[in-house]
């Protein structure tokens, strides 16, 4: 028996925090000052790590706002990396992507369950040995977890086997992870544990305090990873023997509601609504593929959306108040001047932009362009970073951290985390981000249903997709499975509304200062390149069209000189579209058959 959950896992303006008032006037005994009874509060020459994973909290529909005690204690104390990118927009894949450094494609681990993801797959593909609780371990340290870990990983094989790495971890566990009041907990080698009744994050709260007090007691640096499933909607879920291949089942397997907040954050927010973006419900159609087909939605779908929002936003207020008690325990203890705290979430979230109801998976700012705040020794304070980072960055970051060495099948590079190296960055750092996908695309709202096509999934959601950001530009492009294109000019269309190669919107001359084609055609040769690169390639991926390392970035790569080069590459394309990584539905591959040997022809010639 397996898991099918499709359990979906689960500008920037910091403007006025919103306060909140809590009903009875007091926190739950989980959120209370420490005792220091029995902690040493030792200080080594090695850094702590504390690493908190939200689960589908957005950016870009301005939850930091609503999070005073996360502004107070992380973002004023340290620096908001405000282009930092996951690199697949949903839950599982994401986070195996974090924890190993690697994109997806090399990880194959590219859903949420089985066959093309989720725990078994992780476990299948060797990972359950090669990902940074391990590294850590090797390194000294002693390593902690509560919460989500992985989708599928649940009461029936939480030991088929047991997650490594971890000195002490209590997992939650599928089918259980996203019901609020009714969650399941997997303590280190013990039997699942029910905590009907009680919330989950105030359960985790206290979890993850414990695990705070044990590793404060220790004399070895330690991370401790805190996993909230905040603000990722309420499932009710089951196990079943059998795949879901009919979209109409999905409703009779599978119960979504708005998350569910603590009693006490209930009656908060009454009035917030989704930001009325310009993308928010338009008038007309956008995107691609089945995105464009979308009909606007109607009012009730806009009032049970909004509901939905403020659901969400309410929600977070438990993640506050706890990331709030881990900064006072860690000072309490006398930590926090040596531990670094990281914060973001494994994908963004959309509700009601491009007329989609809430969900992720695509490739829009708003579900791939996502919080990361750290805070730590040397880390900048009350810093906005404007340069490039993703998920593939943070395990090479956190080992830097820990003293340990790094990888050389790393996919991302550390992230530069004092001002001085803030400033380097802005010069030599590379501004690309790899963003892919495979399989479906989930609506996980009411969907007030107003035709028998508006099916809750969609099975064609596999693309390959490009993100590249200057001074100078900021543009997006990307290739679906049925081999239609996107490309938005975000410097003069920020909300992603005028898809420069769909037929229907009017293709300008130049674009850059240079005719169009010459930058449609750099962009494409660069996604061939990442979107089956692996390890250096994929940071320095110019380094693969130019070996004589003479181009560095877009700009340089639309020299004259490279125009017969650039125009005798293969082009991105799919085979076929395929719900998981499948190779031969990939298209032509970059070291198979792509450009390696057209660079001896031009380059002699041309360089």
């Amino acid at each position: 028996m397996r898991f099918f959950g499709v359990v979906l896992a689960v500008g920037l303006q910091l403007s006025a925090v919103v306060a909140r008032s809590v009903t009875d006037g007091q926190l739950p005994l989980a959120f209370g000052h420490p005792s220091q009874s029995g902690v040493s509060g030792h200080a080594g020459t090695r850094p702590n790590i504390v690493f908190f994973l939200t689960d589908d909290q957005d950016l870009h529909l301005n939850s930091l706002d609503y999070l005073p005690l996360i502004q107070e204690h992380l973002i004023d104390k340290g620096t908001l990396y405000k282009r930092h990118y996951c690199t697949t927009a949903i839950c599982c894949p994401s986070r195996v992507s974090l924890l190993t450094g690697k994109q997806a494609h090399n990880t194959n681990v590219t859903d949420v369950v089985p066959p093309y993801g989720g725990y078994p797959k992780f476990v299948s593909q060797g990972l359950n040995h090669a990902y940074l609780p391990i590294w850590l371990q090797e390194a000294g340290y002693d390593t902690y977890y509560t919460g989500k870990l992985f989708n599928a990983h649940t009461v029936e094989n939480y030991d088929a086997p047991f997650a490594a790495g971890w000195n002490a971890s209590d997992f939650l566990l599928d089918p259980y992870t996203y019901m609020y009041l009714n969650a399941t907990y997997q303590r280190n080698q013990d039997p699942p544990v029910s905590y009907e009744g009680r919330h989950t994050v105030d359960v985790l709260a206290e979890k993850a305090n414990g695990f705070l007090e044990d590793a404060a007691k220790g004399d070895r640096p330690f991370f401790l990873g805190i996993a909230p499933v905040a603000p990722h909607s309420n499932v009710k879920a089951a196990l079943f023997d059998d795949p879901i291949d009919d979209p109409g089942d999905v409703d009779k397997r599978l119960a979504f509601t708005p998350p569910i907040p603590a009693k006490r954050h209930e009656h908060l927010f009454e009035d917030a609504k989704v930001p009325r973006t310009p993308n928010f419900n338009p008038d007309f159609p956008t995107g691609a593929s089945w995105v464009r087909s979308l009909k606007q939605q109607s009012q009730e779908d806009l009032d049970f959306n909004d509901h939905f929002y403020r659901q969400r936003l309410r929600t977070l207020q438990s993640v506050d108040e706890l990331v709030a008690g881990i900064v006072e325990r860690l000072e309490a203890y006398g930590l926090l001047q040596n531990t670094y705290i990281f914060y973001t979430t494994d994908n963004g979230y959309h509700i009601g932009q491009h007329r989609l109801q809430p969900g992720k998976e695509c490739g829009f700012e708003e579900d791939i362009n996502i919080p990361l705040i750290v805070r730590g020794p040397g880390v900048s304070e009350g810093e906005v970073a404007e340069i490039v980072t993703t998920h593939i960055d943070l395990a090479p970051t956190i080992l830097k951290l820990a003293g340990a060495p790094s990888r050389a099948d790393f996919d991302g590079e550390a992230i530069p985390l004092s001002r001085s190296e803030l400033q380097e960055a802005a010069s030599a750092r590379h501004e690309h981000v790899t963003v892919e996908y495979w399989g479906y695309a989930a609506s996980e709202g009411k969907v007030f249903r107003r035709d028998p096509d508006d099916a809750r999934i969609i099975f064609n959601n596999t693309y390959k997709a490009l993100r590249i950001i200057s001074a100078e530009y900021n543009l997006y492009y990307a290739v679906w499975c049925n081999n239609e294109h996107e490309l938005y000019n975000l410097k003069t269309d920020p909300y992603q509304l005028h898809n420069l190669l769909h037929p229907d919107t009017p293709r300008p001359s130049h674009l850059l200062g240079v005719p169009f084609d010459k930058v449609l055609a750099r962009l494409d040769a660069l996604l061939f390149v990442l979107k089956s690169c692996k390890g250096k390639t994929c940071v320095r991926p110019w380094q693969a069209l130019h070996p004589a390392g003479n181009v560095q970035n877009l700009r340089e790569a639309l020299n004259s000189r490279f125009d017969p080069f650039y125009k005798e590459q293969r082009r991105v394309s799919f085979t076929r579209c395929e719900l998981g990584y499948i190779l031969d539905a990939e298209g032509p591959q970059f070291e198979a058959e792509g450009l390696v040997y057209r660079q001896g022809v031009w380059w002699s010639e041309w360089v």
